[in-house]
């Protein structure tokens, strides 16, 4: 990287947009796995979406590769820069533009965290359904280019499912505009997919038209206690078929996750007894805060009398509400702290689940006797977390534990990443879950739209 260059790239987006030498905080090469091997020589921290283009003309036409962060929130180490790369951060662009609440629409900025997005929508009597526990720091432009999940998957989808556009800066800076505000448009491609999900290999995404829905008038939550895994896959048609459309969110914890959680983490109260096979965190969203609740009563009540449950504890306030979701949010926190660890994040047919546990567990415990594994996540949706670790050994087998897992995934015709994307760190496994065919095509689409492997080079699959 000649000074002649950086002195180019300082030229089109300023002493604000630019970090050099020991200004380059560690922000831009740690993420929420660690810090990664290389600081960069520069950061670049453009302010809008022509300054992203003119950066990208200039590192088309000197073949320097970069790699696009957001919150750096992700697990698979794909927003790390690598040698010779130059991150570049959308931290700066981080404005709404446009909200409209008669048409249910918000145009962003894709540096605006989700939680930003979030409050705003509300202020307007609006909701934006995508929620995870990284609400806090995350932006929207990495939620975008994951296709993150998040805890009410079962109702509204995907990130997906709720963006109507994208603008996005292709790797020889063409600017894409097909920021559609329309949910019908069959014009040609939907072009926003190609962006969506593909964590940033294909294009750069600036801004976005989100999908918003009516804010809700009721929120009711339970904390259950359940006998078997049969009886979670019964109480969730028990619950779909009772509650209707007004089910938000279905999340399992298995016992060795809720007690791993009630141990580590301090600011979770124990709603029930440790001491039930299965845990469930249901929700439903609905219009009528009263009538709701007592049909929400009734369908757990139900669901007792028939044996689905144990037990079940029921908000009754918004204080009660957060202290129940903070149990399952704490999966995270807890299992984040069983390092060294190796965590997962997969997705299986509700009837492969309890096999794929039970099996991971015996084939932990197999090869390392003193392993422990935790299981929990988004049963609604298909979508499993584990952590597994292999006591105390250093080095830690994490390549033993992966062959172990993603094998697994593979038997089952799983997929090796429900939603936190292939990165780097699950490239090698992503044959496990996609053929290929399917391969050679997203390596020509790949060609097609960057022939000079410069945006995010050896994200999701090397060249």
């Amino acid at each position: 990287m000649t000074p002649e260059f950086v002195h180019a790239l300082k030229n089109i987006v300023g002493d604000k947009g630019i970090l050099e030498g020991e200004d380059v905080g560690t922000k831009y090469y740690n993420d929420w796995r660690g810090t990664g091997e290389v600081r960069p020589a520069i950061a670049l921290r453009p302010g809008s979406t022509e300054e992203l283009s003119e950066i990208m003309k200039l590192c088309h036409a000197e073949g320097q590769p970069v790699v696009v962060q957001g919150g750096m929130t992700g697990l698979v180490e794909a927003a790390r820069p690598r040698a010779h790369e130059i991150p570049i951060s959308l931290e700066r662009m981080n404005r709404i533009e446009d909200l409209d609440p008669k048409a249910g629409t918000m145009t962003v900025q894709a540096g605006t965290p989700l939680q930003v997005i979030q409050e705003q929508a509300d202020a307007n009597d609006c909701l934006f359904p995508l929620d995870l526990g990284a609400r806090g720091s995350c932006t929207i432009g990495g939620n975008l280019s994951t296709n993150a999940g998040g805890n009410r998957v079962i109702r509204y989808g995907m990130t997906r499912d709720q963006v109507l556009g994208i603008e996005a800066v292709l790797a020889d800076g063409t600017i894409v505009n097909s920021l559609n505000k329309y949910i019908k448009n069959n014009a040609g491609y939907d072009l926003k997919q190609l962006f969506v999900g593909s964590e940033g290999t294909l294009g750069i995404v600036t801004r976005a038209v989100l999908r918003l829905a009516r804010k809700p008038r009721s929120q009711t939550v339970a904390f259950c206690a359940a006998p078997s895994f049969d009886a979670v896959v019964a109480f969730m048609a028990h619950v779909q078929s009772g509650l209707g459309g007004t089910l938000s969110a279905f999340e399992v914890l298995w016992p060795q996750t809720y007690s791993l959680i009630l141990a580590t983490v301090p600011s979770v109260k124990a709603p029930l007894p440790d001491c039930s096979p299965f845990y469930v965190l249901v929700e439903a969203m609905g219009g009528d805060q009263d009538r709701d609740q007592e049909q929400f009563e009734a369908v757990l009540g139900a669901a007792l009398e028939k044996g689905l449950l144990e037990d079940a504890v029921v908000a009754k306030s918004n204080v009660e509400i957060t202290d129940l979701w903070n149990v399952r949010d704490g999966m995270a926190e807890a299992m984040g702290g069983q390092r060294p660890a190796v965590g997962f994040d997969v997705s299986l047919a509700i009837d492969d689940m309890e096999y794929f546990a039970n099996e991971t567990m015996r084939r932990a415990l197999a090869t390392w006797d003193d392993a422990t594994v935790h299981v929990g996540g988004h049963l609604g949706d298909g979508n499993l977390h584990l952590s597994i670790k292999a006591g105390d050994r250093s080095p830690h087998p994490n390549d033993e534990i992966n062959a172990i897992v993603y094998g697994l995934i593979g038997e089952l015709n799983g997929s090796v990443s429900a939603e936190h994307g292939i990165g780097i760190s699950k490239r090698k496994y992503l044959p496990e879950s996609r053929s290929p065919a399917e391969l050679a095509l997203m390596r020509t689409l790949k060609h097609a739209l960057d022939p000079k492997n410069l945006l995010n080079p050896q994200r999701v699959f090397e060249l």
